[in-house]
């Protein structure tokens, strides 16, 4: 169940490929520029002492995933499959002879806010298949729920089998994510589980014309709180669900071009989520590692 992606933007021999599509701004441009001078750098060196032979820099596994929502359509693709050679298969339902389900619609599989009653058919369709699986969790989300949801999906506590994808909204997030930490890794559940920021869902609002947008400085601040408050509890943030495009929409307001209200009628194409536009994303990707950068100068 895994792809290999090769050439493109796979191959680290072609940076310069990377492009920025409508991206004009000075500052992100020589960002980039120098994130693809390091690189080529360090692509000079190991073909220089020989390191770069086995043609692992050409190419990625490439992984899937997407919310389960439509169980008539999850169920068609489910497979009663062998399992993998490296593959310790636990106890799930209707697992036999060396074989288990798989939902082969996507590598990872998650339960969406709406869908996580855990005496709902989403659940109980995910609690049969051996595909690891997303939780997300939101404001409505009780800490005893929380536990309930972990002991029905994953039993046997199997490390990385559940990923939390916590999306609360910038002004929820600090009264709400420790709580839910402290339940989870003071439980049995303590480093089994994946913590995922998704910033985006929970700090969507409509316009006064009822056009539904989203505002950069919001979700830079979700995220910028998760990855404090992850760093009291003593807990890791694993991964950062976004919603983005490589096109110059303008779906999501504020970013360093200061899109307004007034501006989302410019371009605005999608048909359900306001989406990041390609320098929003360029601009978000920066500061995430610039904040990596400042934690390990402090360390």
């Amino acid at each position: 169940m895994r792809g290999a992606l090769a050439s493109g933007i796979a191959d680290l021999h072609r940076p310069l490929d990377w492009g920025l599509g409508h991206v004009r701004d000075p500052e992100l441009q020589a960002k980039y520029s120098g994130i693809v001078s390091s690189i080529t750098e360090s692509l000079r060196f190991m073909r220089t002492v020989g390191a770069d032979t086995a043609g692992q820099l050409q190419t990625v596994d490439l992984f899937t995933s997407h919310e389960g929502l439509l169980l008539e359509y999850e169920e068609c693709l489910t497979r009663l499959l062998k399992n993998p050679s490296d593959y310790v298969p636990t106890s799930r339902v209707g697992a036999t002879d060396g074989k288990s389900y798989f939902d082969t619609s996507a590598h990872f599989i998650w339960i969406g806010d709406r869908t996580r009653q855990i005496d709902g058919a989403h659940v109980e369709f995910c609690r049969g298949i051996e595909n690891p699986i997303g939780i997300k969790v939101g404001p409505t989300t009780t800490s005893s729920d929380l536990l309930t949801l972990l002991r029905t999906l994953n039993p046997t506590v199997e490390v990385g089998k559940i990923t939390l994808i916590t999306r609360y909204g910038a002004s929820k997030v600090r009264d709400l994510l420790p709580a839910h930490i402290r339940t989870v890794e003071g439980s049995e559940f303590a480093k089994s589980i994946v913590w995922q920021c998704d910033p985006m869902h929970g700090n969507t609002r409509s316009t006064a014309t009822g056009i539904k947008t989203r505002h950069f400085a919001d979700i830079l601040s979700e995220l910028q709180q998760s990855l404090a408050i992850h760093k009291e509890e003593g807990s890791y943030l694993g991964g950062v669900h976004l919603e983005l495009t490589g096109d110059a929409v303008t779906e999501c307001t504020g970013g360093s071009e200061g899109l307004t209200d007034e501006h989302l009628s410019l371009n605005y194409t999608s048909f359900c989520d306001p989406r990041l536009n390609e320098k929003q994303a360029l601009e978000l990707a920066f500061l995430i590692a610039g904040h990596y950068r400042g934690e390990g100068a402090q360390s």
